[in-house]
């Protein structure tokens, strides 16, 4: 299911942000397993030298198969609310749907579901 804006079809081109960098952000979202969130700055960290803002913005681009919605911010917020609340209500929606717990501020409880590095780990059989 396409969630992004017809308008926002291919990715900003930057010479900071390679293509191969790309691909990495986008593998180390798609080892986030059902049930469990990272937070940008996590993705960030996996993937030098980008910064969890640039983290963001690529993940405005996701591919149909990268799960998206399991990236939110550092302290649980949903921060795709600032571009589109509609996709903030569509997050929500995918990580309840998985099991995903918040709370009466509506932010991801990430001390029960962040994903762990072990979780994250590449898997060395492709």
């Amino acid at each position: 299911m396409r969630t992004k804006c017809a308008s926002d079809s291919s990715p900003p081109r930057s010479r900071a942000l390679s293509d191969a960098l790309r691909e990495q952000v986008y593998a180390f979202v798609r080892r986030v397993p059902a049930g469990r969130v990272v937070s940008y700055g996590m993705v960030a960290e996996a993937c030098p030298p980008l910064t969890a803002r640039q983290v963001g913005r690529l993940m405005a681009f996701a591919p149909d198969d990268v799960p998206w919605w399991r990236v939110v911010g550092a302290d649980g917020t949903l921060r795709i609310r600032r571009r589109d609340p509609m996709l903030a209500q569509l997050q929500r929606a995918y990580l309840e749907a998985e099991g995903v717990p918040f709370d009466e501020a509506g932010r991801v409880q990430m001390t029960l579901c962040q994903a762990g590095e072990r979780a994250l780990a590449p898997n060395p059989d492709g």
